[in-house]
């Protein structure tokens, strides 16, 4: 199941998505986490001292060798330099999943430990220097949206994208490549603005948004999220001391953490868990091949030189019975 936390800058979507993927790695399930925000904080709340986590490979920085593994023998794809993050798999594409080792895993995912469990962990690295006044971090979040494209995950095993913060994932397709979007809003005005204007991207394609009022204080902030979002309000949460511990580099077992916080948890993995019944991988790959073909002829194919609308595949049908090429 694929997992996106969203939410304005500040609202708290990075520390609610490292905590479920705490949750997740508890029961024993597989768990592989992304950092998709330029701002990266996600390898911290899982508890990576400053080294460790600037050590992360960026997966921006490996964009070629990401790109020739998932072209693997896909005829309709003349090289790795024609790929874009947009390009859909089609016969022949490699196709990933989340349990398995390959060289994508091996360049840029590492392992965290969290208490008796372990996930792996992606980033897209941080937007650097050398990218001041020549580049657009969209060109770094490209990495991932590729990687979602031709990622296929089963029921019991999930792939959790702590995203970019505002709107801005709308820039590309990345939105519609998950099952179940988390989106953090504290119980201001502001917090909740972001959840308007995703609510409006999200309804024509179908995306399954739930809100998580984060730093609900009282009933009184309740029933203000209430009154803003309706019925997409699936739970809040409220001050938690374990958490306080975890952003002083001092987090107890997840055991201890408050009980009406992990039952918020168990809230979230039964709204993903749900949501599989719901899967269409059929609209999936057309939204796919949607943002592809947009992107093509807004500024793909003058950069490129190449037709990329040739790339899709009108036969192929991204599934869990996808079978990646040798």
């Amino acid at each position: 199941m694929k997992i996106a936390f969203v939410g304005k800058g500040g609202s708290g979507k990075t520390t609610l998505s490292s905590l479920f993927v705490r949750h997740l790695a508890a029961t024993g399930a597989p768990v592989l986490a992304v950092d998709a925000d330029i701002n990266q904080h996600l390898g911290p709340a899982l508890g990576l001292d400053e080294a460790d986590a600037a050590a992360l490979p960026a997966m921006g920085a490996h964009l070629p060798l990401i790109k020739e593994y998932l072209r693997g023998s896909n005829p309709r794809i003349a090289s790795a330099d024609t790929m874009i993050k947009t390009t859909p798999p089609g016969v022949g594409s490699r196709i990933l999943r989340v349990r398995e080792d390959n060289p994508v895993y091996d360049a840029c995912a590492r392992p965290v430990e969290l208490d008796d469990a372990a996930v792996r962990l992606m980033v897209t690295g941080p937007f650097t220097e050398a990218d001041l006044g020549v580049a657009c971090y969209h060109s770094k979040t490209g990495a991932v949206e590729l990687f979602l494209n031709h990622l296929v995950d089963g029921r019991d095993e999930y792939a959790v994208v702590d995203m970019t913060a505002g709107s801005d994932s709308f820039a590309s397709g990345m939105f519609t490549r998950f099952d179940m979007t988390f989106l953090v809003a504290e119980p201001t005005r502001k917090g909740v603005s972001v959840y308007r204007q995703y609510k409006e991207y999200a309804r024509d394609f179908g995306v399954d948004l739930k809100v998580v009022g984060n730093k609900v204080q009282g009933q009184d902030d309740v029933d203000f999220l209430r009154e803003q979002v309706g019925d997409d309000l699936l739970v809040t949460v409220g001050h938690s001391d374990w958490v306080r511990a975890m952003e002083k580099g001092r987090p107890p077992r997840f055991e201890f953490l408050e009980d009406d916080n992990r039952r918020a948890l168990q809230a979230l993995q039964s709204a993903v868990d749900t949501s599989y019944d719901r899967r269409d991988w059929d609209r999936y790959t057309r939204q796919m091949v949607h943002f592809h073909l947009k992107n093509a002829q807004s500024w793909g194919n003058e950069r490129t030189g190449a037709d990329l609308a040739s790339q899709v595949d009108p036969a192929f049908v991204l599934r869990e019975q996808a079978v990646a090429t040798a």
